[in-house]
C-alpha cells in the first residue's frame, strides 16, 4: 500500500472552519496525496469515490448530533424502531384493567408474606414501546458515566498515539469525534434497550430500578409471549409476573438507601475505566471502512469493551451481589405468597429463574457494550440465604436486615445460609440484629451531637453536607454512594 495517491473531494471556501476538514487536510497534505507517513495504514480505502463514501458517512452520522457521550435522540429513535420491530401493539381497555386487577390483587397476597408496606406508586400496562420511554431515563443514569469514561479514554489514546504531522490539529478536531462516539454510542444504546423492550415482563424485570420509587407496570404483549408453551392459563401467569414486580416496587419504596447502592456500584465501575488501545488498533486493521456497518458491528462485538481492572472488579462484585439479593428476596418472598394460592406456581418460580439465569440476546447486548451483565448469576444462592433467614428468624426479622446496608447477606453468606441466619452459631440472632441496629443509631446520635457542639459557622471543610457523601460513601439516609 505504498506510493499510491487519493484525490480528497472538492471543499468549498465555507468548509475552511471545519476542524475535521482541517484534520483531513493536515493528513492528506495540500495536494490531496497521503503524505508518506500515512500510506502505509492499513484499512484505508485507495478507491478516491470510497473515501468520500466513507467520509460523507461520517458527516451525516454527525449532523444534528449531541454533544454529549451518548447522542439520545439516536438512541430513543433507534430503540423505539427495534421495539416495533416485528409488531408492537398498544394496550386495549381490558388489558388495562386485567394488569390493574393483577397488582391490586398481588399487593394484597404479600401483605403476608413480608412486612415492607404495599408501595404507593401507580400502576401501569405498557405497550413496548412505552417501556422504552419511560425508563430511558434511568439507563441515561446507567450508560453515561461509562460512556463519558470510554470517550475520554478514546481521546487520550488518539491524543498519545497521533502522528506529529497531525497532533495541532487533533485537538481542534477532538469535538467532533466525540460526537461521532455519541452517535455510535446512541445507535448501540438504542438497539439494545430496543431489543429488551421485546423480552421484558414488567419494569423491574433486568433487576435494575428502572421506574420511579413505588411504581409497577407490565407489558401484556410479553407476558403472553412468555407463557407461551407453558400451558398454563394466561390470567395465572399474569398474576404470578404481577407478583414479582409487586415486589419489586415494595422494596426499592421501602428501601430508601437500594436505588442509589446498585446505581453507585454502576458508577464506580465507570470511574475506574481503563481501554485497551492494542485490541481496537489490531481491530481497526480489520475494519472494511468502505462498509456502512463495519464501526456499528466492531462496537457490538465489544472491541471497546474496558479492561477489567481490581477496582472495577470490586464495583462488579458489589453490583452482582446486590442484584442476587433483590432477586433472591423478590424470588422467596414470591414464593410464599403464591405457593399456597397458585396451582402452578412451582413451575412458573423454575421457569422465571432458568430466564434469569439464562439471559437474552439483548442482555448479552447490552454487557457486550457497556460491561455490566444485568442478570444475578447467584440468584438460587441469594434466595436460598433469604430462605434460612425466614425460617430462623422469621417474616419481620428477615425483612429487618434490609434497614441498613451493613445489615444485608454478603457474599460470604451464600456458602452458608443456616449458618448466617443463626447469626454466631446461636439462637440469638435477633438479639445479634438489635444490637446492630442499636450500634448503627447510637453512632448516628453520636455524630450529629459532635455537629450540634461544632455549631454552623465551625463545622470542619470536610465535613459532608446534606447533599454530599460522607466518609465512608454514605449519603444522609443510609444511601451509598
Amino acid at each position: 500500500m505504498t506510493g499510491f495517491g487519493r484525490d480528497l473531494p472538492d471543499r468549498s471556501e465555507g468548509d475552511d472552519g471545519d476542524p475535521m476538514g482541517e484534520l483531513f487536510k493536515a493528513m492528506f497534505g495540500p495536494g490531496g496525496q497521503l503524505p508518506p507517513e500515512l500510506a502505509n495504514m492499513p484499512g484505508l480505502p485507495q478507491d478516491p469515490a470510497a473515501l468520500q463514501a466513507m467520509f460523507l458517512q461520517v458527516q451525516q452520522m454527525l449532523a444534528g448530533g449531541s454533544d454529549g457521550p451518548v447522542n439520545w435522540d439516536l438512541a430513543e429513535n433507534i430503540a423505539r424502531q427495534a421495539a416495533a420491530e416485528g409488531g408492537d401493539p398498544s394496550v386495549g381497555d381490558a388489558q388495562q384493567r386485567a394488569v390493574t386487577e393483577a397488582l391490586r390483587t398481588a399487593d394484597l397476597w404479600l401483605d403476608r408474606a413480608t412486612d415492607l408496606p404495599a408501595a404507593a406508586g401507580r400502576t401501569h400496562a405498557w405497550s413496548r414501546s412505552e417501556w422504552v420511554a419511560q425508563t430511558l431515563p434511568v439507563w441515561k443514569g446507567v450508560v453515561e458515566p461509562v460512556a463519558e469514561r470510554v470517550g475520554q479514554a478514546m481521546g487520550e489514546a488518539m491524543s498519545s498515539q497521533a502522528p506529529p504531522e497531525i497532533a495541532p490539529m487533533l485537538g481542534a478536531a477532538l469535538p467532533m469525534m466525540r460526537r461521532m462516539g455519541g452517535a455510535f454510542f446512541g445507535a448501540q444504546v438504542g438497539q439494545a434497550v430496543g431489543a429488551l423492550s421485546r423480552e421484558v415482563v414488567s419494569g423491574g424485570d433486568v433487576g435494575l430500578p428502572l421506574l420511579p420509587a413505588g411504581a409497577a407496570a407490565l407489558v401484556p404483549a410479553n407476558i403472553a409471549a412468555f407463557g407461551e408453551g407453558l400451558g398454563l392459563p394466561e390470567d395465572e401467569v399474569r398474576l404470578y409476573l404481577a407478583l414479582r414486580e409487586a415486589a419489586h416496587a415494595r422494596l426499592f419504596a421501602g428501601v430508601p438507601w437500594l436505588r442509589a447502592h446498585i446505581l453507585g456500584a454502576v458508577d464506580e465501575y465507570a470511574r475506574g475505566i481503563a481501554i485497551d488501545t492494542d485490541m481496537i488498533e489490531q481491530a481497526v486493521r480489520q475494519i472494511d471502512p468502505g462498509d456502512p456497518q463495519a464501526l456499528q458491528e466492531a462496537l457490538s462485538s465489544g472491541i471497546f469493551e474496558p479492561e477489567r481492572t481490581p477496582a472495577q472488579q470490586a464495583a462488579l462484585d458489589r453490583l452482582e451481589i446486590a442484584l442476587a439479593l433483590v432477586e433472591g428476596w423478590v424470588d422467596e418472598v414470591v414464593d410464599a405468597a403464591a405457593r399456597t394460592s397458585l396451582p402452578h406456581a412451582v413451575q412458573l418460580r423454575e421457569t422465571v429463574r432458568r430466564r434469569r439465569a439464562a439471559g437474552g440476546p439483548a442482555e448479552h447486548t447490552f454487557a457486550s457494550l457497556v460491561g455490566l451483565e444485568l442478570r444475578p448469576r447467584r440468584l438460587r444462592e441469594a434466595a436460598a440465604v433469604w430462605a434460612a433467614l425466614t425460617a430462623a428468624r422469621g417474616v419481620g426479622g428477615r425483612d429487618a436486615l434490609w434497614e441498613h446496608p451493613d445489615l444485608v447477606p454478603g457474599a460470604e453468606s451464600f456458602g452458608d445460609p443456616e449458618g448466617f441466619a443463626r447469626g454466631s452459631g446461636s439462637d440469638a440472632g435477633g438479639q445479634d440484629l438489635d444490637a446492630a441496629l442499636a450500634a448503627i443509631l447510637d453512632e448516628a446520635d453520636r455524630d450529629e451531637a459532635g455537629r450540634d457542639e461544632a455549631g454552623p459557622d465551625e463545622a470542619g471543610p470536610d465535613e459532608a453536607g446534606p447533599d454530599e457523601a460522607g466518609p465512608d460513601g454514605e449519603r444522609p439516609g443510609g444511601e451509598a454512594r
